[in-house]
């Protein structure tokens, strides 16, 4: 589980892109996913889910204070590499909490059908990740949730040398596709980008402000704006496609 933090993003040009990276390698260290990876970057995968009136997608659009996002996170199609149950909350309208569990790919269609989530679910034994698998099965049954959107994109990251308080992200190639089943395949069969070729950029805090950040945005001059992959993919491809059993 990942403690309180701020998230602020930017959308900028792939040439800001590669300037911004010039500047942060002096001072965060490249994320070890990415190391020997092309434009140091790893594949990233989110299948979100929401009830069929799109309750999630209208918390964010309506600004509750109080919200949150539920999202299965794989990184390839590998049938023994665990699927993270992700919940990402809101609070206060400002800070952010995330909490993941890694489940086994095998028990993830029986799970969002509403199976009662055993420890041997997990990918690993886990007390705290069982935890959050009980909470995440709990908030689909509340909602009566089911996937919606298949969002990929390739993520450069870097982090502080020293702790988690500092995280920085340049996601490319942001796709999206309504999906309405548990179709773990890293295939986006007719994608949507969500930006074009522009590149999001985000900025991940725990504790203070850091002094890098600061200066990164006053040196390119980035001005903070929204970025919410899944919102903005309900919006740009259509609530119609979402919401609702028969939504096509």
């Amino acid at each position: 589980m990942q403690g309180s933090r701020f998230e602020q993003k930017y959308i900028v040009t792939e040439e800001r892109a590669l300037q911004v990276r010039d500047f942060i390698r002096s001072r965060l260290e490249l994320d070890e996913h990415g190391v020997g990876k092309p434009n140091f970057s790893y594949p990233v995968h989110s299948l979100y889910l929401d009830s069929d009136d799109l309750k999630l997608y209208w918390g964010t659009i309506n600004g509750d204070r109080e919200r949150f996002k539920l999202r299965l996170r794989f990184y390839d199609d590998n049938p023994v590499k665990p699927v993270f149950f992700e919940i990402k909350a809101r609070m206060n309208n400002k800070c952010r909490t995330k909490k993941r569990a890694a489940v086994s790919r095998e028990a993830v269609e029986w799970l969002l059908a509403g199976d009662t989530p055993r420890p041997s679910h997990l990918a690993s034994d886990d007390p705290e990740g069982f935890a959050v698998l009980k909470e995440f099965c709990e908030r689909i049954h509340d909602l009566q949730a089911r996937p919606r959107v298949h969002i990929g994109y390739f993520r450069e990251a870097y982090m502080s040398p020293y702790n988690d308080s500092a995280r920085l992200t340049i996601d490319r190639g942001v796709r999206a596709e309504p999906e309405l089943a548990a179709r773990l395949s890293t295939t986006i069969q007719k994608p949507t980008l969500l930006w074009g070729q522009d590149v999001v950029l985000e900025m991940k805090i725990t504790d203070r402000f850091p002094d890098s950040f600061r200066e990164l945005i006053s040196t390119f001059g980035l001005r903070q704006c929204g970025a919410a992959k899944y919102v903005d993919s309900v919006s740009t491809l259509g609530e119609y496609k979402f919401g609702g059993p028969s939504a096509t």
